[in-house]
């Protein structure tokens, strides 16, 4: 079973709601479990996943870099937040090789709780409109 056919099964056994946006890209929106605009990305040899935190403030950037060094450190079970030209991201990388359901399991749950718990210290940092 190539990369592709894994992660769409996979995404099927545990229930979640996603759209196939292009090759290998998938687009998960199942608020219900925690999980809003995370994508899932094969490139073999890898599976990606990410989803856009917020944007990068003007202001205190310094400050919120360190939060998230501390962050990554301390407090994240799966992945690491990092940036992407103006955005702070959270993202995992999985093997494909390896992957198993649980793996997958683990890591979108770590996602979606990361999310929910640093929604309100990273909530500071955000631009206000």
């Amino acid at each position: 079973m190539n990369g592709e056919d894994k992660v769409r099964s996979f995404l099927l056994d545990l229930g979640l709601s996603y759209e196939e946006v292009g090759d290998g890209t998938y687009l998960i929106n199942d608020e219900e479990k925690g999980l809003k605009n995370i994508v899932a990305m094969v490139s073999e040899p890898l599976v990606i996943l990410r989803v856009k935190v917020m944007e990068t403030p003007d202001r205190n950037r310094e400050s919120l870099y360190e939060e998230l060094l501390r962050l990554n450190a301390e407090d994240l079970i799966h992945g690491a937040y990092a940036l992407e030209g103006d955005h702070v991201i959270l993202i995992d990388t999985l093997e494909v090789e390896t992957l198993d359901l649980e793996e997958l399991r683990a890591s979108f749950e770590a996602i979606g709780l990361a999310l929910v718990q640093h929604y309100k210290l990273l909530g500071r940092y955000r631009k206000q409109s």
